[in-house]
């Protein structure tokens, strides 16, 4: 029979099969449909468990729907031969037939798990894998791997080239597609992990970091859901990246799972900005902490500089002098200012009673309970206390240190002149309207501002952040103060922890670490996976990458590539006048070539100059959502991948990042097919 024949003839039988699992699905939507109404029904009988009744029933049905009426690309993907004659099915959902009997596994359950981890050397009693690809309800292609030859029956069909190389030729889109069909063992070993304490995903670019963290999501609310349900929070470097994998974990059927970038866990910023990596450095450190306590205990800008009352014809007056020193005694009894009113009310009416005489001879001053009870009960006095003791917001606080003269002052010999001119211009509006466009860096700080002022966050939550499990990605490059913003949300969590320290940006990390240590607590639980395969990037593009920093990131940080395309990285030496042209001629050449995405990957500060150089090659507009082509800066490319890249100037890469090539190393491993390297110098290389 011709291998033609044989395909299609699998894939009609294949067919029958999904045609029987959708219409078992529509009856179980009937049937949950009626459980809604007979739940609505039974609201309006009058007994007293009716109303509970009504929405325990309600409330299940309504879940079951949800899931039910998920749009699943490729319900069933999988099927299993195995050695009994067993056969059985995996998919993104449980469905059973009206006598129980499993129609199709849920890729996360225990029975499942053969699918993804049977080998040819442990074949766990499978003799044939087989990975279905669909579009709707349609069987539109299948793949195997024969896993014992010796226990296939005769006759057995083995069609295709194995799922894992056919999935990893298929062009990218604009949004991460989930691997739920091409899991492999190592990666599913993470996935599977208990949800208990911490646990660390480690490996290289390609090697399915982001997928698997994101996989183990949905595993663990499957898992055990009563303990996850709406309490999952999946942190990621920028808005862009949580854009890109926003697609996943609905495509599992998974929709209450936080995703956050983190320009936005604090409620109620958003912020995208990326400073330089020098000032980015800089905010993210520690000793800014001692800084933003410094601006909260120092006079608030436009505060009443003199109190004057009088007591029985007495005019007392209090002076700058004295209230400021009466407001830094406040603050050493360690009161958050925004909860520390009524002491502030007590020190200012004691130092008014101390006033009240001559210094040097206390038998002068007023009785002091009567003074305090009659001037604490004026309304002048509590319109100055409003003035003087203001609510101390995070954004306006940070705000005044844009005023250099204000930020020298507070930080002392903290900081030299030129960081103390730095921060103060990033944190001045740029369009005079007193707002300034707060950057990544600075929601960690505005998140320590809310707590050291008491400010008490109105999230979703409540009064407080607090999730069940928090999973961050791209954890190697989270400042000390973006670990403490993280810590506080994670307080009663379990972690995720997903990172490549050979991507790292921070030039020395021991801050950093600690911060991490100190926000993950005292967990003892810890597990650690390291996944060492690059699925990713082609042979010959990956040597490239890994040429570059091979020289500060050890070999075994190094994955490896499953797969050679032929296709070298095309590598060419352009006058810089000419690059704009160079740039196009490339970008038009890849988008010929791949039927996928193309990604312009340029220094952050000439993003916007490469973007105009492209701008008639976007189709529906500038990085619109139906354009294959996208322009970004080497900072917002971490966790990105594209069928093709251009990569335009990579000494400057070098030269923008603190860590210099291990930046261009991530910018190197962001291609699936092809790669363009477009230089004016070979410095980069050597």
């Amino acid at each position: 029979m011709a291998a033609g024949s044989t395909r299609q003839d699998e894939i009609t039988a294949e067919q029958r099969h999904v045609d029987r699992v959708y219409a078992r699905l529509t009856q179980l939507r009937e049937e949950a449909k009626e459980l809604r109404s007979a739940g609505y029904r039974r609201g309006q009988e009058r007994h007293p468990g009716a109303l509970f009744e009504r929405d325990v029933m309600v409330f299940q049905a309504s879940r079951m729907l949800r899931e039910l009426e998920t749009e699943h690309e490729g319900l069933v993907f999988g099927r299993l031969d195995k050695v009994a004659g067993q056969i059985q099915y995996v998919g993104r959902l449980g469905v059973r037939d009206p006598d129980f009997e499993p129609l199709v596994i849920d890729w996360r359950a225990p029975a499942a798990a053969a699918f993804y981890r049977a080998t040819p050397e442990n074949p766990m009693e499978v003799v044939r894998r087989r990975t279905i690809r669909s579009f709707g309800q349609r069987v539109l292609d299948l793949t195997d791997d024969l896993l014992m030859p010796d226990a296939a029956p005769d006759g057995m069909p083995v069609v295709g080239e194995g799922s894992l190389m056919a999935d990893l030729s298929r062009a990218r889109g604009p949004a991460m597609r989930d691997i739920v069909a091409t899991i492999q063992r190592e990666q599913d070993e993470a996935v599977r992990a208990p949800s208990g304490g911490i646990t660390e995903i480690s490996g290289g670019p390609g090697t399915g970091k982001t997928a698997v963290a994101l996989h183990r999501a949905a595993y663990l609310l499957y898992a055990d859901r009563r303990r996850f349900s709406g309490g999952v929070l999946v942190v990621g470097p920028s808005p862009v990246f949580m854009d890109y994998i926003s697609r996943v974990l609905p495509s599992l059927g998974e929709d209450t799972v936080e995703l956050r970038s983190l320009g936005g866990v604090l409620d109620g910023v958003s912020a995208s900005r990326l400073d330089p990596p020098a000032l980015a450095e800089l905010k993210g450190s520690g000793r800014m902490r001692r800084l933003l306590k410094a601006a909260l205990a120092s006079d608030p800008p436009g505060v009443p500089t003199e109190l004057r009352m009088v007591y029985r014809g007495q005019v007392i007056r209090l002076g700058a002098d004295t209230l400021g020193s009466v407001r830094r005694d406040v603050h050493r009894q360690r009161a958050t200012p925004n909860r520390a009113r009524r002491e502030a009310a007590a020190a200012l009416l004691n130092a008014l009673w101390l006033a009240s005489g001559d210094i040097d001879n206390p038998s002068s001053r007023a009785d002091r309970e009567s003074l305090i009870a009659d001037l604490g009960d004026r309304s002048e006095f509590d319109a100055f206390l409003d003035d003087w003791w203001t609510e101390l917001r995070p954004t306006e606080v940070l705000s005044w240190l844009g005023d250099p003269r204000r930020l020298s002052g507070l930080a002392g010999r903290t900081l030299r002149p030129d960081q103390v001119a730095a921060l103060s211009a990033s944190w001045r509006s740029a369009d005079g309207s007193g707002q300034p466009d707060w950057s990544v860096a600075d929601v960690a700080l505005l998140d320590e501002l809310r707590v050291l002022a008491g400010e008490r966050g109105e999230g979703r939550r409540g009064r407080e952040f607090f999730y069940g499990h928090v999973i961050v990605d791209e954890a190697q490059d989270l400042s000390p103060m973006q670990w403490r913003m993280l810590g506080r949300r994670g307080q009663y969590a379990s972690w995720t922890i997903v990172g490549d320290p050979a991507q790292t940006s921070w030039p020395t990390t021991d801050e950093a670490d600690r911060a991490r240590e100190s926000a993950l607590g005292r967990v003892k639980t810890r597990r650690r996976f390291q996944l060492s395969t690059n699925y990713r990037n082609s042979a010959e593009i990956f040597e490239l990458a890994a040429s570059v920093v091979r020289d500060v990131v050890a070999p075994a940080e190094l994955p490896k590539p499953v797969r050679s395309t032929g296709w070298a990285p095309s590598v060419l030496t352009v006058d810089a006048a000419k690059l704009p042209a160079a740039c196009r001629e490339a970008v038009d050449e890849l988008l010929e070539a791949v039927e996928g995405t193309v990604g312009v990957i340029t220094a952050m500060d000439r993003r916007a100059e490469v973007s105009g150089w492209l701008a008639d090659r976007f189709g529906a507009g500038v990085d619109g959502a139906e354009s294959r082509l996208r322009v970004v800066g080497s900072l917002e490319a971490k966790g990105l991948e594209y069928d093709a890249v251009v990569l335009v100037s990579p000494s400057e890469l070098i030269a923008e990042s603190s860590t210099g090539r291990r930046a261009l190393y991530v910018a190197l491993t962001r291609a699936t097919q092809r790669l363009t390297v477009l230089s004016s110098d070979d410095s980069w290389r050597s």
